[in-house]
This record gives structure tokens, C-alpha cells and sequence, in this order.
């Protein structure tokens, strides 16, 4: 790995974990009227194939941040169907 990777994979990492300051809001309004759950399932679906392509191509820098994104967005989801 590169620094590059190393610093970019971190990067993803920390964007990653950035719907948790969503989920957070959604919960102390109990509402998650502002947000789209089809915006929510076209990132899944990204994350997914990011993954997938991460994978084949045997690059663990766009295959962690991707899956850690795609372990959060699937939690932003389940939060914001709780509230609707």
C-alpha cells in the first residue's frame, strides 16, 4: 500500500462513519422527514459495487472505507424507516 492508499482509505473511513451525525439528529427528533431513502439506497447500491470492484481488483484501501460505508448507510436506513 501507498501512503496515498493508506491516507485515502482513511479519509474514506472517516466520510464513512459521517451518516452517524444523521442517525444522531434523527433520534432526537425522532423524524427522518428530511431525508430520502431512495438517495440512502442509490449509496448502498455505490457501496456495494465499490466493493465488489475493490474486491476483483484485490485493493483493500477502496474495499474498507467501502464497507464500513455500507455498514453505516444500512443502519442510516434502518433508523430512518423506524422514524417515518
Amino acid at each position: 500500500m501507498t501512503a496515498l492508499g493508506i491516507a485515502a482509505a482513511s479519509w474514506g473511513v472517516a466520510m464513512a462513519v459521517s451518516p452517524l451525525l444523521q442517525i444522531r439528529t434523527m433520534m432526537r427528533h425522532r423524524s427522518s422527514a428530511g431525508l430520502s431513502l431512495g438517495y440512502l439506497l442509490v449509496l448502498i447500491v455505490g457501496f456495494a459495487l465499490w466493493i465488489a470492484y475493490g474486491a476483483s481488483k484485490h485493493d483493500v484501501p477502496i474495499m474498507v472505507p467501502n464497507a464500513v460505508a455500507l455498514l453505516v448507510m444500512g443502519c442510516t436506513l434502518a433508523v430512518a424507516r423506524r422514524y417515518r
